[in-house]
């Protein structure tokens, strides 16, 4: 055993998991649905959304059963759909380590597992109940196999290897696709085969990837629309349709579909034209749906759902001209609203981006000059394969976020594995270099030092007085003293040469090392993770993200966000006089009650595992239920409560709301609510009169529907 190891495996464990359990409902999106999951069979399969089995969340389900599980055994908490993704960031560092060794040897393994445990944003993203840890480690394991099947030309081990892309498809679509090209070259230049063999092999595993990406689709599209739920955030009700448009090709484009627009201003009761439901005569978790729209508010665990353009802000401004740390604007459309740069090809060395997951690039560049430097026509050795794999990795995952329309801070965590294998494997060849005296070769390691902590310096310097200067001077002056002694030790022979070179590697980890600290430090954004000194304050989930709001006087205020479901969470929570009254006055119907806003049922649902409704999925525009198959439910005796109303008002189908309002009766505040004086009709709490959410407020009403 690599005793090396074992502390980087326990700092990735205190990264990732120390202090989850403070987090009550994570990201509560994903945690309502483990709730409704665990209900029944129905609900589980289709990953829905609600306990009526009518919606389902905007992803495939692989990894909320895996979430599912975990809550079975241990309870439904959010340290305990965390915990899945936790596991899965130590695994990531493991699975690094254990590729790199056997052919760039011990020390660049353990550099590689040092690496990938102090990507920023691997942390911030392991300490959540997001989908993309789980998708990383998956992809890595893959990736593992490639590599042992590769070597010893082993059949099923490439096939396991292309279907675990196609399990990493059924957790994020088309995000799995990216290593594609890795996989591919790899399996060209280094699987040892005639090439019959590998070309017969190779048809074979793509048939393999096709039909495990695929399998969960086409089961749900074949399925009638009556029998299953409504596919959340869908255009046709078709998973097929979700996977290659919102979830596909909207991410380059940044145009989301017109529905998404409903939690926004001036969006609201746009795109309820996406079909029906099916009959619901056979009760619950027989009707079909809709889900968490294409307009999740600005909160959404994926917030895909504002249009690619300006968001339907007034005359395309967003409030106070959103403008970024030391005046940095967002800009750019989509891309710039979230705190993702301007594109182009050095989007990922701007301040909004770099950093996540881009502090050891200029390792990686120089690094792979030295791989490469000895390369020969007839002499490619596996090093120079894996070092080809893992390029093929970082280079197009790398391109697609320097033009993506709409992505958020977190996907950068599909940079981290290349990063942290390439950091390893090229900073021992330059040392091997820089050992030998290689001629202008040698040189790399120095300058690579001088160049990464100057990098870590430009990252820094604009938070300094947030986390004060001394970190990004204290970065630079050690790297020029490293630099400037390996200069001076590079011609000489000295015991201590060694160590400077580690003392070196060390210097570029302080930046890293910080930033993967700031989720503990100063609180994390379960909803839409990122690392930074201000990762807590951020609507969009960090690095200096938080929204700006306008008090009135024409000054910024940064709103807070936190809730009970971690940094960043705009949850609501059971209120017991609401819970009560629900309960006392319920006359056997199958629900607690129905609700336009997700928020409103995500507490009762996880905490209370109560049967609640949702209308329109998670922004309320997707076209659930009709005014016809409302007043099925409420004539069978199904449900009589209606909450409507919420965060900014979001409940996108005007025609639902104005039925509900029209056949119900308003229950007066001060007979459901806590903290409201008698006869007090005005349902909007402390948050909703602040006006959260881009600063349009909301209010919660209650209804009682009988027909």
């Amino acid at each position: 055993m690599d005793l090396v190891l074992l502390p980087i495996v326990l700092l990735a464990a205190f990264l990732n998991g120390y202090g989850i359990w403070n987090d009550q409902y994570a990201n509560s999106y994903y945690t309502t649905a483990v709730g409704s999951m665990l209900s029944n069979f129905h609900n589980f399969f289709y990953a829905s959304l609600d306990s009526a089995g009518s919606v389902t969340v905007d992803k495939p389900p692989v990894v909320f059963w895996i979430q599912t599980a975990f809550a079975y055994v241990f309870g439904l908490h959010g340290w305990s759909v965390i915990l899945p993704q936790v596991l899965a960031g130590i695994g990531s560092v493991l699975l690094i380590y254990f590729m790199v060794k056997p052919t760039y040897g011990l020390a660049a393994a353990r550099i590689s597992a040092l690496a990938m445990a102090t990507v920023p944003v691997v942390a911030a993203v392991s300490r959540t109940n997001n989908i993309d840890s789980m998708l990383v480690f998956t992809l890595l394991l893959g990736s593992w196999f490639l590599f042992k099947g590769s070597k010893q030309g082993s059949t099923w081990r490439i096939l396991v290897a292309f279907g675990l892309i196609g399990v990493a498809f059924n957790m994020k679509m088309l995000q799995a696709y990216m290593v594609l090209p890795a996989f591919y070259l790899f399996y060209l230049l280094a699987f040892q085969a005639k090439w019959r063999r590998k070309i017969i092999l190779l048809i074979g595993s793509t048939a393999v990837l096709a039909v495990v990406s695929l399998s969960w689709a086409v089961t749900v599209d074949s399925i009638p629309e009556a029998e299953r739920p409504y596919i959340g955030s869908s255009e046709t009700n078709s998973v097929m349709e979700l996977a290659f448009g919102y979830n596909g090709l909207a991410r380059l484009t940044g145009q989301q579909n017109t529905a998404g627009n409903a939690g926004m201003p001036n969006g609201m009761g746009q795109g309820n034209n996406r079909g029906n439901r099916g009959d619901l005569s056979s009760g619950p978790n027989q009707t079909g749906s809709g889900v968490p729209g294409a307009g999740q508010d600005v909160n959404a665990p994926d917030n895909d759902n504002m249009n690619g353009s300006n968001g339907n802000f007034p005359n395309g401004q967003m409030p106070n001209d959103m403008e970024m740390p030391n005046g940095r604007n967002f800009g750019g459309g989509m891309g710039g609203m979230f705190g993702t740069g301007e594109k182009g090809p050095l989007r990922l060395f701007q301040t909004e981006l770099s950093g996540q997951a881009s502090w050891l690039l200029p390792v990686v560049l120089l690094g792979c000059i030295a791989i490469f430097a000895r390369l020969r026509r007839r002499n490619i050795t596996n090093k120079h394969k894996e070092a080809l794999f893992w390029l093929a990795w970082l280079l197009p995952v790398a391109a697609f976020f320097s033009v993506a329309g709409f992505f958020h801070q977190y996907y950068l965590i599909m940079l981290a594995p290349p990063i942290a294998a390439l950091t390893g494997a090229g900073f021992v060849a330059m040392w091997k270099s820089y050992r030998d005296r290689v001629g202008w070769q040698a040189w790399l390691l120095p300058v690579s030092v001088l160049l990464t902590t100057l990098f870590g310096w430009y990252i820094m310097q604009v938070y300094n007085e947030t986390i004060g200067a001394g970190w990004s001077i204290s970065e630079l002056i050690a790297g020029i003293l490293v630099t400037v002694l390996l200069i001076v030790m590079l011609h000489r022979r000295h015991r201590w040469k060694q160590g400077f070179i580690i003392a070196g590697f060390m210097v570029m980890l302080i930046g890293p090392i910080y930033w993967a600290f700031t989720p503990i430090t100063y609180g994390g954004n379960s909803m839409i993770p990122a690392a930074g000194p201000t990762g807590s304050n951020g609507m969009f989930g960090g690095a200096g993200m938080g929204m700006p709001m306008g008090n009135g006087a024409g000054d910024t205020e940064m709103p807070t966000m936190g809730g009970r479901g971690g940094m960043g969470n705009r949850n609501e929570e059971v209120d017991t006089a609401t819970l009560n009254y629900l309960k006392e006055h319920n006359t056997g119907e199958t629900y607690l009650f129905a609700t336009t806003d997700y928020n409103q049922a995500a507490p009762y649902i996880i905490d209370e595992r109560a049967a609640v409704i949702t209308l329109g999925g998670f922004s309320g525009s997707d076209p659930v239920y009709t005014t016809e198959e409302l007043e099925q439910l409420v004539k069978s005796g199904q449900v009589k409560y209606f909450m409507v109303g919420g965060m900014g008002g979001r409940g996108g189908n005007s025609d639902i709301s104005d039925w509900i309002k029209e056949h119900g009766s308003e229950i007066p505040t001060s007979e459901w609510k806590t903290g409201t004086d008698s006869g007090d009709t005005d349902n909007g709490d402390t948050e909703s009169e602040a006006g959260l959410g881009f600063g349009f407020g909301g209010q919660t009403t209650l209804y009682e529907v009988k027909l």
